[in-house]
């Protein structure tokens, strides 16, 4: 088991690592809209947010040499499950149609900063996962 821990995390005082790698799986923490190394959400709204959330999943991904072709699962939560069609539209555009991960997504009351979402991912770092 590997924590990754980056200067970005450690300098904003959060209680967890970025990443945990426990044999050939890479488990994100959860991401925000937030810009990077602040605890501040990009304005905008919902679409703002998502874009940002995903950005911020690809930039975890990319200190690991993966992308989100290396995606095989995420979790999803919303502040608004009234904003799920908006989240999708920008969550998709992140991944190749054939590589969408399995996921769940659920609503919540209230997450962390005010955000409207949060994803976890986890990602295989032995292989690109093959289609079916």
């Amino acid at each position: 088991m590997k924590y990754h821990r980056s200067e970005r995390f450690f300098e904003a005082g959060l209680p967890f690592s970025e990443a945990v790698t426990v044999g050939g799986v890479l488990y994100l923490s959860g991401q925000l809209g937030n810009a990077p190394g602040q605890k501040v959400l990009v304005a905008g709204g919902i679409v703002a947010e998502a874009h940002q959330t995903m950005q911020n999943i690809a930039h975890v991904l990319s200190k690991h040499g993966l992308s989100f072709d290396n995606v095989f699962r995420a979790q999803v939560m919303l502040s608004d499950m009234a904003e799920w069609g908006a989240f999708n539209a920008v969550y998709v555009s992140y991944f190749k149609p054939q590589r969408l991960p399995s996921r769940s997504a659920w609503g919540c009351s209230g997450l962390a900063l005010g955000a409207r979402c949060e994803v976890e991912c986890w990602a295989t770092v032995s292989e690109v996962l093959t289609e079916l």
